[in-house]
């Protein structure tokens, strides 16, 4: 199964303002009637319960909306870029690649966020008239839209999970109690991806159950399938620990031990929930002495014994599981702002759009994206783009941060690949 994928999103750019001028019967000096760019596009994502898994988005590299149309002759608007939208699970989280931080968390159906801006379209001439230009041939380019590096990371939205070392027979109890034909056979790791159950009572209540890959010892440091399926248990409402009673292959206690403290290396809030700790293969022949020594280590423990080959005990556990997850269900009703998890898109802090740097002897630099993007489309040879140009630098606030990093009269500033000189 494919639960962690990372992807490049970019917004579209906004189109360039038009220059145009109006050439019509009557108008023989209309002025300027160039129209602005459209919009670009922005990036959504959507939960679609279609799906369960990341696999579409595997071999996807990047996802980019279109980018806004240019500005039109007789004012008119260019057409805006199409929004494109990533379908994903219900439980997927969104981060940024970056840094690590949750910009989304998707558990209900059909929750769509936005996550890149796509940049505004600049402006036409006609914006730039002015009573000493009343023929601007200057026109806005358009924003750059918003780009990220995402984490996708799916978590599956179980009630339970089934939780224990590899072949202690949580698959077989997944296939008892539900329609999920999960793999089962005798060796290590042989579920090496979460399968889901959908388990009903006989009163009718029913829960979803996943039985969650065998954890090994070393899983909460990463260790085996580890942090690949650890994430997932986080989402259950209640555990439901199997343990090897047989005694065959494995020491009972040592194992219930060493599962509880996997959990709470990963997680110490895994500790705090509802745990049922069931006492699996009880038709072995010796069992009963293992459980009996377990009890004598665990007074306080309250223990369901089945047989999941012998379909024994199941109903008792699976009861016990339902009454733990209503209970857990009221609690999450009563405080949702405790329980529900983070669903809004949160914006990183808005970083400055430049950076003033000092190369010495006079000589500075204007490190912008944005501010490059700009100067690319000016026409250095014609005064009234430059004058447009620096007006728009100043306006950005660029002359005040030069004044203020110590930019004297004379001294060379360099933007993109282009030298100007600073005149305080």
């Amino acid at each position: 199964m494919i639960d962690l994928v990372r992807i490049k999103v970019k917004a579209g750019d906004g189109g360039k303002g038009c220059v145009a001028w109006r050439h019509e019967k009557f108008y023989p000096n209309g002025g300027p009637f160039g129209g602005d760019g459209g919009k670009g596009g922005d990036v959504f994502i959507e939960v679609d319960t279609n799906e369960t898994t990341l696999t579409k988005l595997r071999f996807t590299k990047s996802v980019k909306a279109g980018n806004g149309m240019p500005g039109l002759t007789k004012k008119m608007h260019g057409a805006d870029g199409e929004d494109a939208v990533i379908k994903v699970p219900p439980g997927t989280m969104i981060r940024n690649a970056a840094n690590g931080d949750l910009m989304a968390d998707l558990t209900k159906p059909h929750q769509k966020v936005l996550i890149a801006h796509g940049g505004k379209g600049g402006l036409g001439n006609q914006h730039f008239a002015t009573a000493r230009n009343d023929a601007p041939e200057y026109a806005q380019p358009g924003e750059i839209g918003e780009s990220f590096d995402l984490q996708i990371e799916l978590r599956l939205l179980a009630d339970a999970g089934l939780i224990g070392f590899p072949s202690v027979g949580k698959s077989t109890f997944l296939s008892v109690v539900s329609r999920a034909r999960p793999e089962i056979a005798a060796y290590p790791f042989t579920t090496i991806e979460p399968n889901i159950g959908v388990v009903t009572l006989p009163d009718e209540r029913s829960f979803v159950l996943a039985d969650m890959p065998g954890l090994i010892e070393g899983a909460g440091d990463g260790k085996g399938l580890g942090h690949e399926f650890l994430r997932h248990i986080r989402r259950c409402r209640v555990l439901i620990h199997v343990i090897d009673m047989s005694g065959e292959e494995r020491d009972p206690r040592n194992d219930y031990e060493v599962i509880n403290r996997e959990l709470s290396v990963y997680d110490m809030e895994l500790e705090k929930k509802p745990q049922i700790v069931v006492a699996n293969k009880m038709d072995s022949e010796y069992a009963a002495d293992y459980l009996e020594e377990f009890r004598r280590a665990y007074p306080d423990l309250k223990i369901y014994e089945t047989s999941t080959l012998m379909h024994k005990g199941i109903d008792q556990v699976l009861y016990a599981a339902m009454d733990e997850i209503e209970k857990a269900r009221k609690e999450a009703e009563e405080t949702p702002e405790q329980s529900e998890e983070i669903v809004v898109y949160r914006y990183e802090p808005k970083r400055p759009d430049f950076e003033i740097k000092n190369l010495g002897n006079g000589r500075w630099k204007v490190e912008s994206e944005k501010v490059d993007r700009l100067a690319e489309q000016v026409d250095f040879d014609k005064d009234e783009e430059t004058y447009r140009f620096a007006v728009t630098l100043a306006k950005m606030g660029i002359d005040n941060a030069l004044r203020q990093a110590g930019a004297q009269t004379g001294d060379q500033v360099i933007v993109g690949t282009y030298i100007m000189d600073f005149k305080d």
